[in-house]
């Protein structure tokens, strides 16, 4: 098999046409100030985030990752339906790659297209991997896919399996996640699609998850002001704040919030907020769905076929479905 050329990289720029600096003054102007979690991933928060990972309290992680070691070789059955070996693999919100290098065998992709935020950020991990990969053409894109998922033309070799697992979907509200599965129904030129997604479980079980004992989560939720100070040029004191994690039942999700220990200004060139006491920054949703809701909101994006995966306690999902 031949050897693919060195991994390439590509930054697109946001459909918005907002700078981070602008997307941030506007979430804390907001009559609910917020920020999109989007900015928790700077180096330090995603180290952080690799950490809160191995916690106990943090299931998502290993109960996914337990799913895929079981069921990798059916996953790419109902995947070939319509994916080939031999085609495309757009893995969004890629990171470092091992989660979509952990389906390469199975899967069998002649093209990797890891999408990320920032191009930058993918070099090393998609370096490592084509030292292991040699014959999968590797190619990173920067792009801030919760805007819009739109690849450029020739990029991806149809039809294509787009992946996206972690339960990130979770990230975005209802309509939104919607959209975005339409968009990457759109992506596949007719492929298929792999998907994680979170279970409704007890409350108990979530909030541990995203407040646990050791304090990492907190963390790396109060790193994202230290990430707004450089992006905004604001003055953010992260000993102001703290970290407030809970489930909302009527939403079926859990919120995360930085809340305001006394009353506080903050400032950035060209604008400020005034905070009182108490007052919250909302950072983070991660809703939670059934199985069942889950696949009749892959059927409203237009994929059908829809095949899952469930652990054995019924926590966490992953979905197949094709185009």
């Amino acid at each position: 098999m031949p050897l693919a050329p060195a991994p390439r990289f590509m930054q697109i720029a946001s459909p918005a046409g907002r700078s981070p600096a602008d997307e941030l003054a506007a979430g804390l102007l907001a009559a609910r100030p917020s920020i999109s979690p989007k900015f928790l991933y700077d180096r330090l928060g995603s180290a952080l985030f690799c950490a809160i990972t191995e916690l106990p309290e943090y299931y998502p992680t290993r109960t996914e990752a337990a799913i895929f070691a079981a069921h990798a070789t059916q996953m790419a059955q109902a995947l070939h339906r319509r994916v080939p070996p031999g085609g495309t693999l757009i893995d969004l919100g890629a990171g470092d790659g091992a989660k979509a290098a952990g389906l390469f065998d199975a899967i069998g992709p002649a093209r990797y297209l890891a999408v990320d935020i920032s191009a930058d950020f993918l070099r090393s991990a998609l370096d490592a991997l084509h030292r292991r990969f040699e014959a999968i053409e590797m190619i990173g894109v920067g792009l801030d896919f919760a805007t819009r998922l739109a690849l450029p033309d020739g990029l991806v070799q149809a039809p294509a399996v787009v992946f996206y697992p972690g339960s990130s979907i979770g990230n975005f509200a209802p309509a939104d996640a919607l959209r975005l599965l339409r968009q990457a129904r759109e992506a596949s030129q007719g492929g298929a699609l792999l998907i994680g997604a979170d279970l409704v479980k007890p409350p108990a079980l979530l909030e541990a998850a995203y407040d646990d004992a050791l304090g990492l989560t907190a963390a790396f939720n109060l790193n994202l002001l230290r990430h707004a100070d450089r992006l905004l040029g604001s003055d953010f004191d992260l000993r102001d704040w703290r970290h407030v994690a809970f489930f909302d039942a009527a939403e079926s999700r859990i919120e995360m919030h930085l809340e305001a220990r006394r009353a506080l200004s903050v400032r950035w060139p060209g604008g400020e907020r005034d905070f009182a006491a108490g007052a919250r920054i909302h950072t983070e949703n991660s809703y939670k769905w059934t199985a069942e809701s889950f696949e009749a909101l892959l059927r409203d994006a237009g994929w059908h076929d829809v095949r899952r995966w469930v652990d054995s306690q019924g926590w966490f999902g992953v979905f197949a479905a094709v185009a």
